[in-house]
């Protein structure tokens, strides 16, 4: 199977960091948290939801899990850098240069802060976007944290 190459450069990256996953593809996408878990066999609360904001003038990604929303005036003053607001789909696309659905963990033209929601960790393999909205792959909560640089945070309800 072919894969975008978006997914190609996640899964190139993947590897750098000694991770080698298959990139699972979903040819008609999966574009909610319960979709992804359904067509995977997990939890909604296993699926890591990449989720792009703007604060102090510059991206932040919150990796958030599949069964809360991220809670961005808590998040803001946890943070105490200022409100946090969600990014527009061109702030995404030019922050990540993938479009929202798709937003993988890595692979951006360049580093963005990332918070990782704490919940993530009670799940022992949570999926990720790879690039694309179809497709994904699965990792761990401590792999999140070390391919992503990722500050530990309480981020949702």
């Amino acid at each position: 199977m072919t894969l975008p190459p978006r997914a190609e450069g996640v899964r190139a990256q993947l590897l750098e960091h000694g991770i080698d996953r298959e990139i699972i593809r979903f040819p008609e996408g999966v574009h909610t948290a319960k979709a992804a878990a359904a067509a995977l066999g997990i939890e909604v609360g296993a699926i890591a939801n990449s989720l792009i904001f703007w604060m102090s003038d510059a991206p932040l990604l919150v990796m958030t899990s599949g069964r809360h929303r991220v809670d961005t005036a808590a998040l803001a003053e946890q943070l105490d850098e200022g409100a946090i607001e969600r990014a527009t789909p061109v702030q995404v696309r030019a922050a990540t240069g993938q479009v929202i659905g798709g937003v993988a963990p890595l692979g951006h033209p360049a580093p963005i802060r990332t918070i990782v929601d704490v919940a993530l960790r009670d799940h022992p393999q949570l999926s990720a976007a790879a690039g694309t909205p179809e497709t994904v792959f699965m990792l761990s909560y401590d792999e999140l944290l070390r391919i992503t640089g990722g500050e530990e945070r309480v981020v949702g309800d």
